[in-house]
């Protein structure tokens, strides 16, 4: 009987040693999405200066600049690669603060968004759904990471749907950022381009 207490407890404290480090584990994997969960208002920290889709807007009415949107979703894994890896880059963080109004865009946000005297809403479909400026601004086409360029007068200039790596996006945004979709063909500066990758 003796022997048998004995084997119950040494089992009972191996239980609680992998409870407890299962419970550190949650703890661990809690915190750490909370401080990846994106709150409504506040913009995103780091080289890139972003701002809201509102502020963007009311910005370039008293100061002129093409506006770039990246539009992402919380699930969304390369949204989260190109964060890090190309919005991080200190080139493309530099042509995006200079050249633009930068916005991240949340393409399931909740809270409405009122522009060009239209609302725009979340709209809730199947698990999650979509907000209706996204789909405005993707063409329908609910694909993420894309990034939107629109121009000084808020007219779509072109969605970019994929990943980019930072030699690929700068060269996009140099493009878009600096006019010359206005008078050269993509294929052309795409010959001219000066990486400085």
């Amino acid at each position: 009987m003796l022997k048998f207490v004995l084997q119950f407890q040494e089992r009972n404290t191996a239980m609680k040693r992998i409870l407890s480090v299962a419970a550190a584990l949650l703890f661990v994997m809690v915190i750490t999405s909370m401080t990846l969960i994106d709150r409504p208002g506040e913009t995103v920290e780091g080289p890139v200066k972003w701002i809201t889709f509102e502020e963007a807007i009311q910005k370039s009415k008293t100061s002129k600049r093409p506006i770039f949107i990246d539009v992402y979703t919380d699930w969304c894994g390369w949204c989260k690669v190109m964060d890090k890896n190309t919005f991080s880059d200190p080139k493309v963080a530099q042509l995006l603060n200079e050249k633009f109004y930068a916005v991240k865009f949340n393409g399931e946000q909740k809270e409405d968004v009122v522009f060009n005297g239209k609302t725009f809403k979340f709209v809730p479909s199947g698990g999650k759904g979509y907000h209706e400026l996204a789909a405005a601004l993707l063409n329908n086409q609910l694909s993420y990471p894309t990034v939107v360029f629109l121009d000084e007068e808020f007219r779509m200039i072109q969605p970019v749907p994929g990943y980019r790596k930072p030699n690929e996006f700068h060269m996009i945004a140099q493009f878009i950022g600096e006019g010359h979709y206005k008078s050269v063909k993509w294929e052309e500066w795409q010959t001219t381009y000066k990486s400085p990758f």
